[in-house]
């Protein structure tokens, strides 16, 4: 699931982090001008100008309700509820990650209409 800055740069995506007149482009193997900075991680510093920045969110809908997927794990998807109603929060069992966020985990199986929205 992605989540984040990406970047299009000489006709490839990369996962991205803005910095000013910067963006740092990521990938996960060696290529030339990108630096290891840890193991399966790789980074290029190129100015702002030379790419196209856009942010990336996941929604998708849990029993019959609108949310954002923020991370997948062994058949679990984290789920963000945004309809803004705190008793469908409640009522859902989810919790209050900070006043009115209301997150949870979702099996995978229950989870509909998965799709990337560029914002």
């Amino acid at each position: 699931m992605r989540d984040g800055y990406i970047a299009r740069w000489r006709g490839e995506e990369y996962e991205a982090s803005p910095d000013g007149e910067e963006v740092r482009l990521y990938r996960p193997d060696a290529a030339d001008g990108f630096e290891e900075i840890r193991p399966g991680r790789h980074r290029k510093i190129v100015s702002a100008n030379e790419v196209q920045l856009d942010y990336i969110r996941t929604g998708c809908v849990w029993r019959g309700e609108p949310f954002l997927v923020l991370a997948e794990h062994e058949g679990w998807l984290r789920v963000e509820y945004t309809g803004g109603l705190a008793p469908v929060a409640q009522r859902l069992g989810l919790e209050e990650f900070e006043f009115g966020v209301y997150q949870g985990w979702a099996p995978v199986s229950e989870v509909l209409d998965v799709r990337e929205y560029r914002v």
